[in-house]
């Protein structure tokens, strides 16, 4: 067991630190990627992928250059030379812009596998590469138009203004700054409570004219596409604009956003006091961590709340030419496959069972490791389930959710085939005395903060809103490096755009992480994710289960017991 007896401000530090990573690396958000249909492909062994390789490499090399922008050409001729780039939105930070640039990276081999013309939309950054060259030339496809659904209430003066702001700062930006970034910001008021927040961006390769004639082609695309709503960009391959009515980018030191709105005064709830003096150990234990871990609840939940109204929800309306990598035929293995993975599903590659049936590990014939679900005829996750899991998780992807790689559909067998996650669930080391001590305080905050980045994603930054019905520590799989990955999506229900709310008739889940609204009557939201979130703090923290935590005969579970703290 971890020892609480631990100074107050080591656990302020914690807090500190989760709320920095939250802050900061919950940022690294998927756009859209395209994988130009028309141009020639290469295979795995081929010189163009070995070159490819090294550019992306040299892409993570370089990402933390101050001017958030790397061009390469490697190779010497066609067909086999590769040009390619990067570039990260001009406000990130140096960390930001690695990590985009990682990720990226990464993603954009798995969703343009074999295409020599590929290109990546992040949030954060972009990449691309092509067997021809396209550097020091605005390029406008493929075009990506995403809108905020809110409407704003005087749409013809509101166009008015951004047209114009917009213009503004497309001219400053086509002509740089002395990082060699072609990058600019404004702020301006729309009216006494609300202000217009705008940025356009072009990559350095091109030149003043280009820069800006690649700006103002895609602000014209801007009253088709986002007339009189809140928020809207459009990104080109060579430029992108972009404003919102609330501050999407970062304030550097020599730019200050403009004055806030005046809001409501809010009261903090009294802080907590242990009563009277301790007993023992486990008393002067409680005393010290029960504050904190209060206010990592209320934090972690506050955080979420917040974020979730400040990140817009988007209708893509992306000009797609329908050839998405992951369809559901891609997904589909053959048993046989999975069987020969498994050794014919041997006791020995058995990783564990749930009421659904047993995981086991497997090898495919490409030597990578999986983990494969196999439901039981007599399953508590029924077909339904199992449909619902695969259609979510095949479009789905985010570093602290398990990663689907495919399904098996024959006969009476249903299986489901993930990413292998090797050190098992988090409750494997939470309850485990021997392997507490493993769970640093240090990987405590880095686990909880990672989940918080899964749920986030799974609410707003996804292309879909998503409650997962069914968190708790058995549900969150660790990877070799200990990072959190929110798995078992049979449960989860998809909401609609303008959608915070739904009732069922039929309650799922596990009693001890549902709130009392959905437990009784059927009613479950963003928030009824939100606490079960909650109790997983609480257990992380305090090392207790939720649902068999006994301190005295009136306590029922861990949450009775900290009411009772109060």
């Amino acid at each position: 067991m971890v020892s609480f007896d631990i100074p107050r401000n080591l656990l302020f530090y914690i807090f500190i630190c989760l709320m920095l990573s939250l802050s900061s690396e919950a940022a690294v958000v998927f756009l859209y990627h395209d994988c130009n249909p028309n141009t020639t492909t290469y295979t795995r062994k081929s010189p163009y992928r070995r070159n490819l390789n090294i550019l992306l490499s040299s892409f993570q090399s370089n990402s933390t250059r101050q001017s958030g922008f790397y061009n390469l050409t490697v190779g010497q001729a066609p067909p086999d030379i590769v040009y390619g780039l990067f570039l990260c939105r001009g406000d990130v930070t140096k960390e930001i812009c690695r990590e985009c640039v990682r990720t990226a990276s990464g993603q954009i081999l798995q969703r343009c596998p074999n295409q020599k013309t590929a290109l990546v939309y992040y949030d954060e950054c972009t990449i691309r590469y092509s067997n021809s060259s396209f550097f020091s030339e605005w390029e406008q496809e493929p075009v990506l138009e995403l809108l905020n659904t809110g409407n704003v209430s005087q749409p013809e003066r509101f166009m008015q203004l951004l047209g114009n702001t917009m213009n503004e700062i497309a001219t400053r930006a086509a002509k740089g700054d002395q990082l060699g970034k072609k990058y600019a910001t404004q702020e301006v008021n729309f009216t006494a409570f609300q202000t217009l927040y705008t940025l356009a961006q072009c990559t350095p390769d091109l030149s003043v004219s280009d820069c800006q004639t690649c700006l103002k082609t895609a602000i014209t695309y801007l009253p088709n596409c986002c007339l009189g709503k809140q928020g809207g960009r459009v990104v080109f391959a060579s430029c992108n604009v972009r404003y919102e009515l609330y501050p999407f980018y970062r304030f550097t030191a020599q730019q200050l956003p403009p004055p806030p709105p005046p809001k409501p005064v809010l009261h903090s709830p009294p802080a907590l006091e242990s009563k009277g003096k301790n007993k023992n150990s486990s008393t002067t234990i409680i005393a010290i961590v029960l504050p904190v871990v209060v206010s990592v609840v209320i934090f972690a939940g506050g955080l979420i709340c917040i974020l979730t109204r400040k990140s817009k929800k988007y209708d893509a309306v992306e000009q797609e030419n329908g050839n998405e990598i992951t369809t559901m035929e891609s997904l589909q293995f053959d048993f046989s496959t999975i069987e020969a993975a498994t050794n014919r599903f041997s006791v020995d590659n058995k990783l564990g069972e749930g009421g659904f049936g047993p995981v086991y590990k497997g090898k495919l014939p490409n030597g990578q490791q999986i983990a494969v679900k196999r439901l039981a005829v007599s399953s508590s996750q029924g077909l339904e389930e199992y449909k619902n899991e695969v259609a979510l998780l095949a479009k789905l992807q985010h570093r602290n959710l398990v990663r689907l790689l495919g399904f098996c559909l024959e006969g009476a067998e249903k299986l489901l085939v993930y990413e292998f996650v090797p050190n098992k669930s988090l409750n494997y080391f939470l309850f485990d005395l021997e392997k507490q001590g493993e769970l640093t305080w240090t990987k405590r905050y880095m686990i909880i903060g990672g989940i918080a980045r899964g749920i986030l994603y799974l609410h707003e930054d996804s292309r879909l809103k998503i409650i997962h019905r069914d968190l708790k520590i058995s549900n969150i799989l660790l990877d070799k490096d200990m990072n959190p990955k929110i798995s078992d999506f049979g449960m989860a229900r998809i909401l609609g755009v303008d959608q915070s709310k739904a009732t069922t008739n039929r309650v799922v889940g596990t009693y001890g992480y549902m709130p009392l609204e959905y437990a009784m009557h059927g009613h479950f939201s963003i928030k009824s994710d939100v606490y079960s979130f909650g109790v997983i703090i609480l257990e992380i923290i305090t090392g207790k289960k939720s649902s068999n935590f006994q301190q005295s005969d009136e306590d029922e579970d861990l949450l009775s017991h900290v009411k009772t703290l109060e």
